[in-house]
């Protein structure tokens, strides 16, 4: 099992700080969130709180995820990012094919495509692109990623997009896994169908494991159940060696954390006290798992 660091609410200016500390401590990935913009009012419940209220305000940091990996990944040389997830209902993925294959190029290949749909209309609306049908447009918009990203000259006729021959050079040397989020049956079966791996927001252990178990049945339903394919967990009651271990156990691959939470450090915590937070971490969790 390998520990990602999630830097979702930090400041800016500590991003690439906490990159390379993070990589030194024996960590695999980094774990970008992605937020377009923060609107007054919202007119759809946020999934992943129990009354469907947002955890942050409008003066909660945020960073295009892309740019961020690209800034991160040229102070670091192991370390890998992938997005934790991005937003695919309200992009167009042909313009979102060049900027993951700039990153994926720029970073050596060190970087992963977490995907989810989106939840929120005005992301959409104001982005235009209706809301309507959200789930089918994603289907969509993975298959012109993949076939953009896998180089050379394609096309595409479809429903949503509808591009003739084209190329975008240089394609990534390897493969860009994608990483595809949500809890519904939806984006389970769409993380089982063409995901190569599923990434989970805040869930508990109980959850984790019927989510895992029922994602590898429909995986053996498609045909994938030999295939490799990620488990990333963000899981919010099992902690310590015994936690994660149990984690492991369920069939997480991935463990999604944050060291300074763990010290009662808030996300505006100074950069050092969050450095000293990972290398705690990497002493006590990463070196004895």
């Amino acid at each position: 099992m390998r520990f990602t660091l999630s830097v979702a609410l930090t400041p800016l200016d500590q991003l690439t700080e906490l990159a390379v500390t993070a990589e030194e401590c024996g960590f695999s990935s980094i774990a970008l969130p992605d937020s377009l913009f923060y609107s007054e009012q919202v007119s759809a419940d946020y999934p992943y709180t129990p009354d469907g209220s947002r955890f942050w305000d409008e003066n909660t940091p945020w960073v295009d995820p892309l740019i961020a990996a690209a800034s991160m990944g040229a102070a670091t040389d192991r370390i890998t990012f992938y997005t934790s997830v991005l937003k695919l209902g309200s992009r167009n993925p042909v313009l979102l094919a060049r900027q993951v294959g700039s990153v994926a190029n720029l970073t050596g290949d060190r970087f992963g495509l977490g995907l989810g749909v989106g939840w929120a209309p005005e992301e959409f609306e104001w982005c235009g692109v209706p809301y309507r049908r959200r789930g089918k447009r994603v289907d969509e918009a993975i298959d012109v990623l993949r076939l953009i990203l896998g180089g050379g000259m394609v096309e595409y006729h479809g429903e949503f997009f509808d591009f003739d021959k084209l190329c975008m050079s240089p394609a990534p040397k390897r493969h860009v896994p994608f990483y595809i989020g949500g809890h519904s049956e939806p984006a389970l079966r769409r993380a089982a169908r063409v995901g190569d791996g599923w990434s989970s927001a805040m869930m508990k252990l109980d959850d984790l494991r019927d989510t895992i178990a029922r994602l590898n049945a429909l995986r053996a339903e498609y045909g994938r159940a030999d295939e490799p394919f990620e488990f990333q967990a963000v899981c919010i009651d099992r902690f310590g060696l015994d936690g994660y271990r149990e984690q492991a156990d369920v069939g997480v691959t991935d463990v999604i954390t944050v060291p300074w939470v763990f010290d009662g450090l808030g996300f505006d915590a100074p950069v050092e006290q969050k450095k000293d937070s990972i290398r705690k971490f990497a002493d006590e969790i990463i070196e004895r798992f």
